[in-house]
Formats: structure tokens, sequence, C-alpha cells
């Protein structure tokens, strides 16, 4: 497989999973996961293979989440070894009420590694990890902290 049908490969299944999101399908959605894939939410939430996935976001398609997109900003991907695609990406969740936006707001933003592997004729998530974007530095205890760093003692 050469890398820019590999890419293409990732890029569907990136794509697939932004599109099962806005149609509020679990099932889809968990179905571009590998079987026994491990997913870690931005809450710290672990799901374990498909069916823990769909599980986890059924409640959320149909509540909080009904009518929201996924959003990215930017994306990183690397082929570290043959059959094997890491993806860095931040992206948020645009709420169904904010039809106006095409970037997620600050609040929503997160950072998220997604490790994707050939499945058949396809690529699958075999793991995913998000984490909330929150820089130190424009915490309240981020800026307390600089601005004492750079004071003279």
């Amino acid at each position: 497989m050469t890398t820019s049908t590999a890419m293409a490969g990732v890029l569907d299944t990136l794509t697939a999973l932004e599109t099962t999101w806005r149609a509020g399908d679990a099932d889809a959605y968990a179905a571009l996961h590998a079987p026994d894939a491990t997913y870690v939410a931005f809450d710290g939430t672990l799901m374990t293979g498909r069916e823990e996935i769909a599980a986890g976001h059924r409640p959320l398609f149909d509540g909080i989440m009904k009518g929201s997109r996924l959003a990215m900003v930017e994306r990183h991907v690397h082929f570290p070894a043959p059959g094997t695609a890491v993806v860095v990406q931040r992206a948020g969740i645009i709420m169904r009420w904010q039809k106006g936006r095409s970037t997620p707001s600050r609040k929503r933003l997160s950072t998220s590694t997604t490790i994707l592997c050939p499945d058949g004729a396809t690529w699958a998530v075999t793991a995913f990890q998000n984490t909330r974007y929150r820089p130190w530095t424009e915490t309240v205890m981020g800026r307390l902290m600089t601005r004492s760093a750079k004071r003279p003692s």
C-alpha cells in the first residue's frame, strides 16, 4: 500500500467519523472502530470495543449532542510503520444551537490522538484518546504562576 493510498483511506475513515457523528448514529460511528478498540473520552471515560463505544455515544446523540457536529481545526497524520496511522488533531463539537459557527468555541476544543490500522479495504480506529484543550498559560492558575515566575526576586 502506498502512502498516498493509505492517506486517502485514513482520511475517508476520519470523514466517516464526522458524518456518522453529525447523523447521530452511534452504531455506525462505533462500526468505524476495530472490534477491540479503546476509546478514552475527554472526561477520562474508557470504552472498549464497538458495543461499549456505541452504548457510550447513544445517549449523547439522543440527548445533549443531538444535531451537533465535529469540526476540525488542524490535523497531522503520521505513518510510523506500514499499516499504522497516528492522527493528532485539534477539533471540537459545534452544538446544534450554534448554527452560524464554522469552528468550535474555545470551550469545546480538544486535542485527540487517533490510531488507525487497515481493516480489509478500509481503515479502522484502534485507539482514540481525547483531551480538552486548555493551555496552561490561559488558565487562572497558569496566569498566576507565570506572572509570579516573571517577578524579580
